[in-house]
């Protein structure tokens, strides 16, 4: 049996992975400190694995990676490389590294963007320094693989949102913050910049789904991963308010940053893989989501 490591696992994507590989060895950042390098390593030398799923990172929205550029950038870095270097130590067979679409260039010369894109341009600035770590990982990937020939690779995720999100503080998603706003709201739901911004949002279950569909057929291709819609800031926070079945008007506050204008990929490779697959529409997903949450705190 293969034996599989996740880190991450209380995270939003984490935790849908470990439900689906229930005899992996999850572990979150309350049993191992991957900024240390000595207990990267030892959590390879004690778990063995032939499989490293990479879930675990600092993420968080536009005010925190706006407050914070130092913690997301060396924070990220650490839990990145030293993971890497520990998994290459013991020769661990299949690591998977989790990116994200904010590494893309700010303004990209087509959409929707490439995989081989990725460097053509400086990322959003509201981001930089995340999406350079993100970058540096999988940098580190390609390195590892053209030098030693592993059977690594990274996937870059569009946004995400889930139950099983950080609804709090700005460690919260988009679509997370927006379902805590709509909930509490009275009257107005007060959003940031212009409501314009395009984004793909995908279901977290949905990218789990996927994950797991490429370790069984032991796919170790590097692919963007996102549904094939996207929708405005505004679209969908027209769609929580429609959900939450309010009479809410919204306000925006234009002195506030809107973040990347565009940021679709294109899912060409993915779905040469995998053309039946199904993502969950967005109103669905975030019909679940939003229950989810209301369950919670009524």
């Amino acid at each position: 049996m293969t034996k599989i490591l996740i880190t991450g696992a209380n995270g939003m994507l984490g935790n849908e992975l470990s439900t689906l590989f229930p005899d992996a060895y999850a572990m979150g950042s309350e049993d191992f400190d991957l900024t240390n390098p000595n207990e990267a390593l030892a959590i390879v030398e004690r778990f063995y694995p032939d499989l490293i799923i990479h879930c675990a990172a600092k993420v968080g929205g536009i005010i925190g990676n706006m407050n914070d550029p130092v913690g997301y950038f060396e924070e990220n870095i650490l839990m990145n490389t030293n993971l890497l270097r520990a998994a290459h130590e013991f020769k661990v067979p299949r690591f998977v590294g989790i990116a994200s679409t904010c590494i893309y260039p700010d303004k990209a010369s087509q959409y929707p963007m490439q995989e081989e894109t990725i460097l053509n341009g400086l990322p959003q600035e509201t981001n930089l320094a995340y999406a350079f770590a993100k970058r540096a990982m999988i940098v580190q990937i390609q390195s590892y693989i053209k030098q030693y020939g592993y059977k690594w690779n990274y996937l870059i995720p569009s946004n995400l949102y889930g139950e099983n999100d950080v609804f709090e503080g700005d460690r919260s998603h988009f679509i997370s913050a927006l379902i805590k706003k709509v909930f509490e709201a009275k009257d107005v739901v007060h959003l940031f910049g212009t409501g314009k911004p395009l984004r793909q949002f995908m279901y977290t279950k949905d990218l789990a789904a996927l994950i797991k569909m490429m370790i069984d057929d032991d796919c170790y291709q590097s692919l963007n991963i996102a549904p094939p819609y996207q929708h405005t800031i505004n679209g969908m926070a027209e769609m929580c308010i429609r959900i939450s079945e309010k009479r809410l008007r919204i306000e925006y506050d234009k002195t506030k940053p809107d973040g990347q204008l565009r940021r679709d990929v294109d899912t060409t490779k993915l779905m040469s893989l995998y053309p039946n697959f199904k993502f969950t529409p967005l109103e669905e997903g975030m019909r679940r989501v939003y229950d989810s949450f209301s369950k919670r705190h009524n």
